[in-house]
């Protein structure tokens, strides 16, 4: 369904009935990257897996990270949900990372997949940008096809290619289903770059929070862990034999470790 949000239409995913659970997903990715997770692990939770701004069916113009948490927000209004279980992957990861800092009384629980707060040094920022404002002008040149060839080549997602065909095929279409328009104004207004850093707020988020890592992403097992560090309620897991995407890579074992989670909070308000 569409949820309309001012001149936007977020397009939601909703199935299901129980404690309401916001899936974020990746850059290049859709609400289509949970559906083993909702249908094996989440099946007596109600779920709402969103296509965040420049991807997938919503219409809304990415504009920046806080515009878009914003939206968030008035999207659980719109389905009177008060507080949600909010997992996010990678940018939805950084996505759900802002929105729990920006709303900190909407979110129940924070699960964080190979995501970062940001970037902390300002020179770093700024190359970032610049790297990311060049990246989103040759997709617009280019087209999605060759961006979707790059971006599959990238070692981060070296550990996919041991993935059954039939995965890497539905990774691929749902990112040849992008528009180069709505990834490039991703990348120049969601980026890491251009989103807050929340480094030095991590410990003030006092929601209980899972940080998940593949042992194979060397970068995110670092930043994770230095998170983890900083966070008074978080836990920290390695995934075996994963990589970057751990929820599509590892999927059985992704989806025991959130469920678990979720299931502790129960336990936690007894």
């Amino acid at each position: 369904m569409y949820v309309r949000v001012n001149d936007a239409a977020y397009w939601c995913h909703i199935r299901g009935n129980g404690e309401p659970v916001l899936l974020l997903h990746g850059f290049t990715g859709t609400s289509r990257t949970w559906d083993a997770v909702i249908t094996d692990w989440l099946p007596d939770y109600q779920t709402i897996a969103v296509d965040l701004p420049g991807h997938g069916k919503t219409t809304a113009h990415p504009t920046s990270m806080e515009a878009c948490c914003h939206d968030l927000a008035n999207i659980l209004d719109h389905l009177q949900w008060t507080t949600v279980h909010v997992i996010g992957y990678s940018m939805g990861g950084r996505t759900a990372l802002s929105f729990a800092m920006l709303h900190p009384e909407r979110v129940r629980s924070l699960t964080l997949e190979s995501a970062s707060p940001g970037l902390d040094d300002a020179n770093e920022r700024h190359n970032r940008r610049c790297r990311d404002d060049a990246l989103a002008s040759w997709i617009t040149t280019r087209g999605i096809r060759a961006f979707a060839d790059y971006w599959a080549s990238l070692p981060m997602f070296d550990t996919q290619k041991s993935l059954p065909q039939t995965v890497q095929q539905s990774i691929r279409e749902e990112r040849l289903e992008q528009s180069a328009t709505g990834l490039a104004q991703s990348l120049v207004t969601m980026g890491t770059g251009m989103q807050p850093s929340w480094w030095h707020r991590l410990t003030s988020l006092h929601v209980p929070v899972q940080l998940l890592a593949g042992e194979n992403d060397a970068k995110f097992c670092t930043i994770l862990r230095a998170m983890d560090d900083d966070m008074s309620q978080s836990h920290f897991f390695v995934v075996s034999h994963a990589g970057h995407a751990i929820h599509v890579e590892q999927t059985d074992k992704f989806g025991k470790i959130v469920r678990a989670f979720l299931q502790s909070m129960n336990v936690t308000d007894q």
